[in-house]
């Protein structure tokens, strides 16, 4: 699966394909159960949105296929957003053989309230009981027994993370597909009779014993309220950002780069000199920006160690639950510019890869939110390969110049943010974000997304960025580089005050964001270059990638929008700065 997206292609279902919906409200294990019983590289994380759009999966029992099909998280079925439009949808559909409804142990009685909203529509439906072990820590026993009884179908208990009860879950729901027998709808309640009905129910099935909270529990109560909360925060900040960076230097100086440059390109360019003479063609391939030399030095030895570090921070924070606990807390900031703490996560991801983020603004609550929150990511979000370019340029030179080059981001997202909101008709809604418990995440799980994304990442990355350096060595190779420079010298030399070989930085970030980064290295830059090269190189294009999912997303005009004002954004703020900080050292 790539970074890019969670999407599943379409898989083909056959007319005697069992086809079994999987259903739930956010947050519950869904997603889990999901990758669990398909097989599937699909990620899983308990915060809100993670699953938007639905996602199919084949399963095989007893040597019969079929499909089992991931339905948007919703808390009702009343229809009154599109996810709950999708559900409701699924469970209308006359294919669908039975349901797995998955349970929150640790909060029943709002996900009962749901669960006789499904069996409203009469399909065959069998609950997994899950997240049993953390109920049980906090003191929840259920009666499960008792619980069949009241919702007549099938209850398994389950632990979907360590795999405890899902065989048995899946036996049972392929029982019920292949009976082919539809069960009587039970009569709608009203939404005050369907809650009376809950009440009655979790006093029949549910126990629950005073327990001392556990120092996870203390902490997650703890990380919510401005106090204590917002110093947990900055030491959490402070923390990722010191693995990141620090992290990522060693792996870079004690690994990476002495296998490249020790191993990798000398192993290439024996073989290439073994068959191409010295010239154009061994100059693209070995030379000094050759695709097998800065093609390979690039992703892997400068970036790769800086975004396989974030990607551990990232899933350790997302399979914590501590994501919506810090869009808690930032909620009041956040609504300066338009959008509630909610949008924390997509604006998170996009220090991970700006697709997902965009792609994740679906489960934003209006579409004027949804746009400020892909413009600002578009904007002043730099993705991982983009934050270790700059470490790499900016660390060993000057800390203070990495630092303020994330202030001067932060600074423009806020005050973009404020433009747009007065701009982009429409209102924010408030906050209705739920907050999962605070856990220690499962090893397994987090080591399978930490590489999926890490793999995902070297498949997209790597291939527009040795096309980037071929590209690259062609035009410094045949002299296309002077040519350019020379139209474009007003802009970089003049207005920018850059070096003319910085030209080729901004050709480049056409293709990837970092690559308009990366050229900057071979230069020899002061400290004010470094600084106007890495903003202009902040608010740069978009990548084509980014800028194909926002037409995907918003279509061609508000993506095209967005693609021209952060050019020229770029050069405004990149130009102003040299300026007033070469007019500031005149007057020292």
């Amino acid at each position: 699966m790539s970074c890019h997206t969670t999407e599943q292609e379409e898989l083909h279902i056959r007319k005697d394909d069992v086809k079994i919906l999987l259903m739930g409200n956010p947050n519950v294990g869904k997603s889990v159960v999901f990758s669990k019983l398909t097989g599937m590289e699909v990620m899983s994380a308990n915060y809100t949105g993670t699953t938007v759009t639905y996602t199919k999966g084949n399963i095989q029992h007893r040597e019969k296929k079929g499909i089992i099909i991931d339905v948007p998280g919703t808390y009702s079925l009343e229809a009154t957003s599109p996810a709950e439009e999708v559900a409701v949808e699924f469970l209308k559909d006359a294919s669908a053989d039975a349901v797995i409804c998955v349970l929150d142990a640790t909060n029943l009685e709002r996900n009962l309230n749901f669960a006789l909203q499904v069996k409203e529509y009469g399909l065959p439906t069998i609950f997994a009981l899950n997240l049993m072990d953390v109920a049980e820590r906090q003191g929840v026993y259920i009666d499960v027994q008792q619980l069949e009884k009241e919702l007549n179908a099938p209850v398994i208990p389950t632990v979907a993370i360590r795999n405890v009860g899902l065989r048995e879950l899946l036996q049972k729901a392929w029982e019920a597909a292949e009976k082919q027998e539809k069960e009587l709808p039970t009569l709608a309640l009203s939404e005050e009779d369907r809650w009376l009905e809950v009440g009655r129910m979790i006093k029949n099935v549910q126990q629950v014993e005073h327990r001392h909270p556990t120092f996870l529990e203390k902490l997650g109560d703890l990380s919510l309220r401005p106090f204590p909360g917002l110093p947990i925060a900055f030491i959490v900040l402070m923390m990722a950002l010191g693995v990141v960076v620090g992290g990522g230097k060693g792996l870079r100086a004690a690994i990476f780069l002495p296998i490249v440059n020790n191993w990798i390109v000398p192993f290439f360019r024996m073989i290439v000199g073994n068959f191409v003479a010295e010239g154009l063609i061994y100059n693209v391939l070995v030379g000094e920006y050759g695709i097998f030399v800065k093609g390979i030095e690039w992703p892997f030895a400068l970036i790769l160690p800086y975004v396989l570090l974030f990607y551990v921070v990232l899933s350790f924070l997302e399979d914590s639950g501590y994501l919506p606990r810090l869009g808690v807390l930032v909620d009041s900031t956040l609504r300066r510019v338009g959008v509630h703490g909610g949008n924390i996560v997509p604006f998170i991801m996009g220090y991970g890869c700006s697709v997902p983020a965009i792609l994740g603004t679906r489960a934003a609550t209006s579409f004027k939110e949804r746009i400020i929150v892909s413009s600002l990511v578009a904007l002043a979000v730099p993705c991982a390969a983009q934050t270790g370019a700059f470490i790499a340029l900016l660390g060993d030179h000057s800390a203070l110049v990495l630092v303020l080059v994330y202030l001067i981001s932060f600074i423009a997202m806020l005050l973009a943010g404020i433009v747009l909101d007065k701009v982009i008709p429409g209102k924010s809604e408030p906050m209705l974000l739920e907050i999962p418990n605070l856990l220690m995440p499962d090893k397994d799980a987090l080591l399978k997304k930490i590489w999926i994304r890490t793999k995902g990442f070297m498949i997209e990355a790597e291939v527009p960025m040795m096309l980037g350096v071929g590209f690259a060595a062609l035009v410094a190779e045949t002299g296309a580089l002077n040519a350019v420079s020379g139209y474009v010298a007003p802009l970089t030399t003049g207005w920018l005050g850059l070096p003319p070989e910085a030209t080729l930085g901004l050709l480049l970030g056409v293709i990837r964001r970092e690559l308009a980064v990366l050229p900057l290295l071979e230069l020899d830059l002061t400290t004010l270059q470094l600084l106007v090269g890495a903003v202009v190189a902040l608010f740069y294009i978009p990548c084509l990638a980014v800028l194909g999912v926002l037409i995907k997303e918003f279509g061609m005009k508000i993506a095209l929008t967005m693609g021209v004002a952060t050019i020229l954004l770029a050069f405004l703020i990149g130009g102003v700065l040299n300026h007033t900080v070469s007019f500031v050292l005149m007057l020292l």
